[in-house]
């Protein structure tokens, strides 16, 4: 494995003490009867025909057996707990992502250059991981009093031939809205059309009223005025890209350097998404932008401590928004 980072990413016994520091800082959390640190460490017998397999814990309380992996995205696997951990880090500290062959080929390559292992199963690593990122706590909303929240739509696809301007309903093309607030957090949602009906309730769940609203001239923001008044527009068809208004700039350039970020991801690290799995994409880039401040080692305690919960089947991945 190239590009080892900490001794969690090499070594099966660091990396389940490591996961066990940030899952349960105040000792081991019964998953069943939610007792803290009232749990024995089980260690088997010399000579044991039953040995007892390494981190399993037995509750005091209901005596039930668990260890670190239990309830979380690790659930039930049988790939080494390190490669889960290198892996987390290399999602986290990548820019505009990871792919899934190169994540394959990171972690399944033996010393003679072949590949162990199996792609498909470095993809749904990429999916479950992906899938924690968006577990992350937030602010209900966005912006507020004297704030400003940039919204602009982008569509995720290829070029399409013979076709121009914005994509009609008829396009392989799947629209995606986003909303930045400056110097703050950014949230992304698939949707079918970019119409009023689709974007009013996505500005009134994720952004304060009192926010100001900046937006290109895109008509559909302009019947949302009842949720937010306070609205500004830069006309882009008018060659119009900044202009200042009191103490901000009236300017979509932050969310449209976002979109340059995820499409590049797209482009040039993933080359395709499909409509079905686009949103676990859009989880990851949030994740990232939202703790760009962040060291990468920071980055991917903040994405461990997200890995608690629901569990994504490899059967139903497109399920993974519901």
């Amino acid at each position: 494995m190239a590009g080892i980072l900490a001794p969690q990413h090499s070594n099966e016994e660091a990396a389940r003490a490591h996961l066990e520091a940030v899952r349960w800082p105040d000792g081991p959390v019964c998953p069943k009867c939610g007792e803290i640190n009232n749990a024995t460490k089980l260690t088997g017998r010399p000579g044991s025909k039953s040995p007892v397999r390494t981190g399993v814990w037995k509750c005091r309380g209901c005596k039930s057996q668990f260890s670190v992996t239990v309830d979380s995205i690790f659930s039930d696997s049988k790939i080494p707990l390190h490669k889960w951990l290198f892996a987390l880090h290399l999602m986290c500290s990548s820019k505009k992502g990871v792919s899934a062959h190169q994540l394959w080929r990171n972690l399944w390559e033996d010393e003679e250059g072949s590949q162990r292992g199996s792609y498909r199963t470095a993809w749904f690593m990429c999916h479950r991981i992906r899938w924690a990122m968006g577990q992350e706590p937030m602010r209900s909303m966005l912006g507020g009093e004297g704030m400003v929240v940039e919204a602009d739509e982008t569509y995720i696809g290829g070029r399409e031939k013979g076709k121009r301007g914005v994509p009609g309903p008829d396009s392989k093309k799947t629209p995606v809205v986003s909303l930045v607030e400056r110097n703050g957090d950014v949230r992304s949602f698939q949707v079918k059309r970019v119409t009023l009906e689709n974007i009013k309730p996505i500005l009134k769940e994720n952004v304060d009223p009192k926010t100001h609203l900046i937006t290109d001239e895109h008509t559909v923001y302009l019947f949302a005025e009842d949720i937010l008044p306070k609205h500004s527009t830069v006309n882009h068809g008018k060659k119009e890209y900044v202009r200042r208004e009191g103490a901000f700039k009236v300017t979509t350039n932050t969310i449209e350097s976002y979109f340059s970020l995820i499409k590049r991801g797209n482009y040039g690290v993933y080359h395709h998404w499909s409509r079905k799995h686009l949103m676990q994409y859009l989880r990851e880039f949030d994740f990232r932008y939202n703790h760009r401040k962040s060291s990468d080692h920071e980055r991917a305690l903040i994405a461990l401590k997200c890995t608690s919960g629901k569990r994504l089947m490899l059967k139903t991945p497109k399920a993974a928004d519901k």
